[in-house]
């Protein structure tokens, strides 16, 4: 029987052409490939500024674990960590994406694969397959790959102990982490040290990274959008730097702090700086970031689908969030009611109960109530801040469906299903709950057809017929929302503009 070709096999089938995108350094396909040279054992970015190998010494990989797999080192100049990781549509399978976002999250540290299998509802064999045939790895090769690639980071960014950036990292023993370590990059973690890393740390307040992602990025229009819903006291928009509270529940333990987060354009990326209080949970910081500045976005793919719609905003993103459960009472707060209007709620909140942080900077002074803090609530007191009782009781419902297990708001597999399990609670409407489903959870393919300033942009046409018409713009059809949120002069195709009303 022929054997089945692998992932790698059929990239290599390509070579020419991924050789060609390596030789021009083209940032588009940075994160998507990796490539493997055989003459110095390392396995690079396709934007490596080092001179560009020869074709024949180089093999194409689909993930950097299948190039550590192939027993290839991580490029100590491109650092394959600090690439642009895949957008969730990019995966494909819906199974992909969800265990990806469990396995960064360091399920796989507390769990077996057999165990992320039944979360997905799938057999192991099943999540195997998906993995070989999406990255060239197993779930397991895909979780040591990332672990040791983010004590990588700590290591070269950081004057942490090792033993810290082995908890950091998701390693249960520094005995564990140095073995793998050594194992696969051939060297003593140590080494690793960075002079540049540590001289601008020791400079700065708290613990600094450097995340990646592929031009081109609207910076001015993320940051009117977050500066415009800013909550006071958890967040703050200053020139071109973002500052917010944030925290992360890990192993029963709860670490509260703040985070600052600058894009470097020059460079494709953002430098953050992290809470010294937040540094045994970092490599989960940084994942929240990503995805709250959806630095993992692939904005040709985005621009070749919507057309005419974002030839006047390439690099507009999809703002995401850091909190699920923030997300979903902001979305709930802001129903019927200004944007303005909806930040003062969330600030209003936060002031009466939020938690105080205990080393705030700056503006940055409180976490924004959890969902345990708020399922006590009664929708009296939340009206003394001016929140609406229906609205309240809105909030309370989904906070106490949260804390009961009925409503789950992290890493849902199947979105239309929980979109629709949204719209049972009282007071959730299909917007609201849309609207949930494209912020909360980054999911990329959400139309808000019923929303005010989208009807204005298809005048004469009812929701269905705009829903029709946004067809065109699918899987993308988040990022056609927030075009047309920001674009005033767009107008529907005349050919296929209807004045009449179902």
């Amino acid at each position: 029987m022929k054997k089945k070709p692998t992932l790698s096999d059929i990239m290599n089938n390509q070579h020419q052409a991924l050789y060609a995108a390596l030789s021009a350094r083209d940032r588009k396909f940075d994160g998507r490939f990796f490539v493997g040279v055989s003459s110095t054992g390392i396995y690079c970015r396709p934007v490596c500024s080092a001179r560009t190998p020869k074709s024949e010494n180089c093999t194409f990989y689909p993930s950097a674990a299948a190039a550590e797999l192939a027993g290839f080192r991580p490029c100590l100049k491109c650092r394959p960590e600090l690439a642009p990781g895949l957008a969730l549509i990019d995966l494909g399978n819906r199974y992909a994406q969800v265990a990806v976002q469990l396995i960064e999250q360091g399920y796989l540290s507390e769990h077996s694969c057999e165990q992320l299998a039944i979360r997905l509802g799938i057999s192991d064999r099943h999540l195997r397959r998906i993995f070989a045939e999406q990255f060239g790895a197993s779930p397991i090769d895909y979780a040591q790959s990332h672990r040791l690639l983010q004590a990588k980071r700590l290591l070269a960014d950081t004057d942490l102990p090792l033993s810290e950036v082995a908890f950091a990292a998701g390693f249960g023993s520094l005995r564990r982490f140095n073995e793998l370590f050594k194992a696969r990059y051939r060297l003593i973690p140590s080494v690793l040290r960075s002079t540049a890393g540590r001289h601008e740390q020791a400079a700065s307040s708290g613990l600094v990274f450097h995340l990646g992602y592929r031009p081109p990025y609207d910076w001015p229009r993320m940051f009117g959008f977050l500066q415009a819903r800013a909550v006071i006291g958890v967040e703050s928009v200053i020139g071109q730097q973002y500052w917010r509270s944030i925290a992360v529940n890990q192993g029963g333990i709860e670490y509260q702090g703040w985070i600052c987060v600058q894009p470097e354009e020059s460079r494709n990326r953002v430098r953050v700086e992290i809470s010294s209080s937040l540094s045994r949970v970092t490599t989960e910081v940084l994942r929240r970031i990503r995805q709250l500045f959806d630095l993992d976005a692939a904005p040709d793919r985005i621009v070749d689908a919507l057309g005419d719609l974002a030839a006047d905003a390439p690099g507009l993103r999809l703002p995401g969030c850091v909190n699920s459960f923030e997300q979903a009472a902001r979305a709930v707060l802001g129903q019927l009611v200004s944007v303005k209007m909806a930040a003062t709620f969330a600030s209003r909140m936060t002031e009466r109960w939020g938690v105080a942080l205990e080393q705030p900077y700056g503006n940055v002074t409180h976490l924004f109530p959890d969902a345990a803090c708020v399922a006590q609530l009664q929708p009296e007191e939340l009206r003394l801040s001016g929140i609406q009782l229906k609205r309240a009781a809105a909030l309370i419902a989904v906070a106490r469906a949260v804390i009961e297990g009925r409503l789950q708001l992290d890493n849902v597999l199947d979105i239309e299903q929980g979109i629709l399990e949204l719209t049972t609670l009282p007071g959730i409407g299909s917007w609201t709950a849309n609207y949930i489903a494209m912020r909360a959870w980054s999911w990329p393919d959400v139309f808000l057809s019923g929303d005010y300033l989208i009807k204005q942009r298809f005048p004469g046409m009812a929701p269905r017929q705009i829903e029709r018409y946004a067809e065109r713009w699918r899987p993308w059809r988040s990022y056609a929302t927030l075009h047309l949120w920001h674009n005033e002069r767009w107008a529907p195709s005349p050919d296929t503009k209807v004045t009449t009303i179902e």
